[in-house]
């Protein structure tokens, strides 16, 4: 259906002189500003039955959401208390109104998207989940550094103490103060494509490149991102690009073990190895996003994380099962790889990502 915004401020207007829990007069505001063609009539009423059950509101109001078709044209107008009903039978009377279902909205559509799981939703649901991501309010976490600034109350400066003292004939009159300037944390991300991690990775992707483009507002050069399977492959450069599409089509590309296998202990030994000693500098914080699911030796990953903890400010292990009701860690990976991880937390809904961004806001002290 085509509706322009006219249709739309003629809708809301009409909303404005009608009562919005009158679920005949609402269908009836509705139907009149936004349908103009007969042949969408009978798709505005399926749309109207379906925008209440997407919203978990199946009983509202429970006398139109029956209704599948408008009435043909030559039939009897019915009555206002009647539209939507179902026919009755010959005996029924007509004299009785449909009763009016009286319900606050509680919920909206947004909000029952933000607790839906990635893996359960449609490729619309998707799509409208990662333009959500972009609007997303990010704090990036800061540290302290040696360098001064003049404004602040954490230690005294008594070089500019005195030098304001000689206005005074040599008194301190006036004791100026000064504390550490503040920087944003690098973050380094390593993302599981492994085949048990396809249903998430696209829609992590998408949030380390929204994260990425935030943290360059904020002061912060780049993300440091990395995919990791069989290989560890570096895709900084890449989410660089401001179309996600792209940057995406072009990752595409250069992972040569999407939904393969997982070595993550060999995957970090190569981290640590070539890239720890360039990333890992000024208090980085480290996301590693898995679900544990492990084809190499445990030992090793034991002996990777260890380093890799030892390296960084926080390493925080990001996995979308923790939202599984009765979920345990208890695979050998992730048995191996707990005792040095700083923060267990989920990544299976849009609400675990706004948690994640709010933690990381948080991560001022050390472990």
């Amino acid at each position: 259906m085509v509706v322009t915004p006219g249709q739309t401020a003629t809708f809301a207007r009409a909303l404005g002189e009608i009562s919005i829990f009158d679920p005949v007069a609402f269908f009836h505001a509705a139907a009149c500003t936004l349908v103009t063609r007969r042949e969408d009539q009978a798709k505005f009423a399926e749309a109207f039955r379906k925008f209440w059950q997407n919203l978990g509101l199946e009983h509202f109001p429970s006398e139109l959401l029956s209704q599948t078709t408008l009435p043909p044209k030559k039939e009897q107008k019915a009555k206002p208390g009647e539209v939507g009903r179902e026919s009755r039978s010959s005996g029924e009377s007509n004299d009785h109104p449909l009763p009016i279902v009286d319900r606050a909205l509680t919920f909206s559509e947004t909000e029952v998207l933000k607790q839906k799981r990635f893996d359960h939703m449609t490729d619309r649901e998707l799509e409208a989940a990662q333009r959500l991501l972009y609007n997303f309010v990010w704090n990036p976490p800061e540290r302290r550094t040696r360098r001064m600034k003049t404004t602040g109350k954490e230690q005294l400066d008594i070089r500019r103490s005195f030098r304001r003292s000689l206005k005074h004939q040599g008194e301190l009159v006036e004791l100026a103060r000064r504390a550490h300037k503040t920087k944003p944390r690098p973050i380094i991300a390593l993302a599981d494509v492994s085949g048990s991690m396809e249903r998430y990775a696209r829609m992590l992707l998408h949030f380390l490149h929204a994260f990425s483009l935030q943290q360059s507002r904020h002061g912060v050069r780049q993300i440091e991102t990395f995919t990791f399977g069989t290989r560890l492959t570096r895709i900084t450069r890449t989410f660089k690009k401001r179309s996600v599409d792209a940057a995406l089509s072009e990752v595409g590309q250069q992972v040569k073990d999407w939904s393969g296998g997982t070595r993550i202990g060999a995957c970090l030994h190569s981290f640590n190895q070539t890239w720890a000693k360039r990333v890992l500098g000024r208090g980085a914080i480290v996301l590693v996003i898995s679900d544990g699911w492990d084809q190499g030796e445990p030992e090793l990953l034991s002996f990777e994380m260890e380093r890799l903890q030892k390296s960084c400010h926080r390493l925080i292990w990001l996995n979308p099962l923790i939202g599984t009701p009765g979920y345990q860690p208890l695979t050998r990976g992730l048995v191996a790889a707990m005792p040095f991880i700083d923060n267990f937390l989920p990544i299976h809904n849009l609400s675990s990502l706004e948690m994640l961004v709010e933690a990381l806001a948080g991560l001022e002290s050390p472990r």
